[in-house]
């Protein structure tokens, strides 16, 4: 993580999404514009509640992990969205691993200052209230959907959560061996299955793997192949 010592980029993003009725002049002193690689792991399950992150560009992914250490993934967000929401309304430590999927900018504020102005903060509860009913929504959809659907439709949905491009032209992912079984482990399948089926898509010119990385050469069709995506 890194602070952005930028107030015009911190200004530009809470106008773009309508936050600046939430921390007016008194909150901006505790507001933090800070930036995540792609990679690097926002919050970890199990730690501690200190922040809430709002995430205004890029994407993350959430995921949850087993006692035997087995990761499933729950759901990918991209602008806007919060996370810390539940764990600072119930008081309680990080309930799943954030991991940022691409370069990710978060406007961050700490939990002293929610307690103490929070409460009052009217606008600020409507936008908690909305985030975290949308967010109950998606989590039952998404167990329907692991359930009822295939392994290539979840992979497909996979590939188009994990590719990005801000020009929304051309969509990449590095995913290398190790990733490939986390992969496996986070849609709910063997290695060699997923292997199978990243070939077979290959073959039909979804994707192309070269490298290491695998490029996404047809988005439309991965689309239609997992009819909606359902990791969003």
């Amino acid at each position: 993580m890194k602070e952005i010592k930028d107030r015009e980029l911190l200004l530009h993003y809470l106008h773009a999404f309508q936050l600046d009725s939430i921390f007016h002049e008194e909150g901006m002193s505790h507001l933090s514009l800070c930036s995540f690689h792609q990679g690097e792991v926002i919050c970890s399950q199990g730690d501690p509640a200190q922040h809430l992150h709002l995430l205004v560009k890029g994407k993350v992914k959430v995921y949850t992990t087993s006692s035997e250490g087995k990761a499933l993934i729950l759901s990918f967000k991209t602008p806007l969205e919060v996370i810390g929401d539940i764990e600072y309304v119930r008081g309680m430590d990080i309930v799943n691993t954030v991991e940022a999927v691409s370069p990710v900018h978060m406007i961050v504020v700490h939990q002293r200052w929610l307690s103490k102005y929070g409460k009052d903060n009217a606008p600020l509860l409507r936008l908690l209230l909305e985030i975290i009913t949308r967010k109950f929504c998606i989590k039952s959809n998404s167990l329907s959907f692991n359930l009822m659907y295939p392994v290539e439709v979840r992979i497909a949905s996979y590939l188009l959560s994990v590719s990005f491009d801000e020009s929304h032209t051309l969509l990449t992912e590095q995913l290398s061996p190790i990733s490939l079984k986390d992969a496996a482990n986070l849609i709910g399948t063997s290695y060699r299955h997923l292997n199978r089926i990243i070939h077979k898509f290959c073959e039909e010119g979804l994707i192309e793997r070269h490298r290491g990385s695998i490029l996404v050469k047809d988005r439309e069709g991965l689309s239609a192949l997992a009819n909606h995506n359902i990791y969003e």
